[in-house]
């Protein structure tokens, strides 16, 4: 067997060559300055525009723009949900943690395009009379923001912090109390970040690419906008795709692209790989024989999967993929808040049974088909019941595992490895 093990733990951006393929085509929009200054920024880009809180919700609700952090919330509702009574008391957080170990999509383009994440920044504020506002992002991007900020005189109120390093510092409530109290860990959801967020105020937390594309709806319009993508994910988005034997790219595609479009143009050979791992360590994996399906959450979902933060992991051919995801399962595990009972209790044992799984092949004879049963009950009984969407997550990865790989699961179940014969 030609095992891909990896090291969840060390796969961040910091660790990590990035390359940033910028295509000649149509698609070329977030990256089109060719260079991070904010003479560059303004000859391509031209002057923050001026609109109302009205028009630029109706323009981000007929552009379609959903985040592009993970949840792909439609962009236009985080701005509608906050009460126009609570003008100048409300917070807004451009968040570029990027705690997912495999993306680099929001350091990239905070090294690249920071002044469109700005704009959003500045925009937004400007619809909703926000008081407060924050630039959050890992210490991989700290330098870049801040020289940024530093060539705006309109960008003096933006308040710079450095994210941690970890798993869940991007969840929205973990950027929250981040800020305000030093510790990235998720609150519970009893109340709205937009009713009550940093310091009991209304808090709307935008992803820091959505923002950039915030920026771009606000200049050239919906119309426009949809001029790249399908109906139900429209626009561009940026992808990070990380292969064996490849460097880790950072594209920019049209919404809905095919897998193996988004592969090739990262410079990956589809038919180098068995399966993709799509969405990041929330994800779910897609097979290769279906690596036609467009990026699109409806097309996806039948995987288990969605475009999420836009990252598509490769498994090379020969590499067990019960074992990479009982890693990656792992990994998450020591991830968790630690703050409720399936984080604490939940997630250890559903790694530790679909590691006992993955190495059942190599452990001398074969094991009761209840333990895979076993896996898959545990990421029911988690599942909707933590505090965060983490232990949801998960799970997700988890099942999508047992369903994509079901003959991988009998192989081990009974001693033996499919790719080790392969």
């Amino acid at each position: 067997m030609n095992a891909q093990t990896i090291n969840p733990q060390s796969l961040n951006s910091q660790s990590l060559p990035v390359t940033t393929t910028r295509q000649t085509t149509s698609s070329d929009r977030l990256f089109l300055a060719g260079g991070p200054g904010f003479a560059q920024h303004r000859q391509v880009f031209g002057p923050l525009p001026s609109l109302s809180s009205a028009q630029l919700i109706d323009e981000l609700r007929a552009s379609g723009l959903a985040g592009r952090g993970g949840s792909g919330f439609p962009a236009w509702r985080k701005l509608a949900a906050l009460d126009p009574a609570a003008r100048g008391r409300s917070v807004i957080i451009a968040n570029g943690a990027e705690g997912e170990p495999m993306s680099a999509k929001d350091a990239t383009l905070l090294a690249r395009a920071p002044h469109l994440v700005i704009d959003g920044l500045l925009l937004a504020a400007a619809s909703l009379g926000s008081g407060d506002l924050y630039l959050y992002c890992s210490g991989t991007a700290l330098d870049a923001a801040r020289r940024a900020l530093d060539e705006r005189e309109d960008a003096r109120r933006i308040q710079l912090r450095e994210a941690p390093e970890t798993f869940i510092s991007g969840e929205a409530s973990a950027v929250v109390r981040s800020i305000e109290k030093g510790v990235a860990l998720p609150r519970d959801h009893r109340k709205r970040l937009t009713e009550a967020g940093l310091g009991g105020r209304p808090t709307l937390v935008h992803n820091v690419e959505t923002l950039a594309q915030v920026a771009l709806v606000a200049r050239y319009g919906a119309h426009w906008f949809r001029s790249q993508g399908v109906d139900d994910e429209s626009g561009t988005r940026l992808l990070t795709v990380r292969a064996p034997g490849n460097e880790l790219r950072v594209i920019e595609v049209p919404g809905g692209i095919t897998i193996d479009d988004a592969l090739r143009r990262a410079r990956v050979d589809p038919a180098s790989l068995s399966a993709v791992l799509v969405g990041g360590y929330h994800g779910g994996w897609v097979p290769a024989q279906a690596f036609g399906t467009p990026l699109t959450r409806d097309r996806l979902a039948p995987f288990g999967a969605s475009p999420g933060a836009g990252i598509v992991m490769g498994l090379a051919k020969g590499s067990c993929p019960i074992q990479v995801s009982a890693q990656i399962a792992s990994y998450l595990a020591g991830q968790s808040a630690r703050q409720c009972g399936p984080c604490v209790n939940g997630l250890p044992k559903m790694a530790e049974t679909l590691s006992r799984l993955a190495g059942s092949h190599s452990a001398g004879g074969p094991l009761p088909a209840t333990l895979a049963q076993e896996v898959r009950r545990l990421a029911h009984i988690v599942t909707g019941r933590g505090s965060c969407h983490h232990p949801d997550g998960t799970a997700q990865l988890v099942l999508s595992t047992l369903s994509t790989f079901a003959s991988d699961v009998d192989a081990h179940l009974a001693g033996h490895c499919e790719e080790a014969r392969a």
